[in-house]
């Protein structure tokens, strides 16, 4: 059996194709880890916005048991009562 040797084109072209497909894997890779930290910045948003709605619900309760159910005006801080 006779061995055939590609020529130098040949193997520029194949190695060519090879980096670009290592390049493409690479960026692949950072473009999921990306994902994830951003998934997490997600999830971290998520769990401070529980938060304030909790000390939202927590506040609201305290000037509804101090002054009754109205609106407060934070420009001025009136309370107006509810009719």
């Amino acid at each position: 059996m006779e061995k055939k040797v590609l020529t130098q084109e040949e193997i520029e072209k194949l190695t060519i194709l090879k980096n670009q497909f290592n390049e493409l894997i690479n960026i692949a890779g950072n473009v999921e880890v990306q994902i994830m930290e951003l998934q997490l910045k997600k999830e971290q948003l998520k769990s401070n916005l529980q938060v304030l709605q909790q000390q939202e619900i927590e506040i609201t309760k305290e000037l509804e048991d101090k002054y009754g159910q109205g609106t407060i005006s934070l420009e001025t801080g009136e309370f107006s009562p509810s009719n």
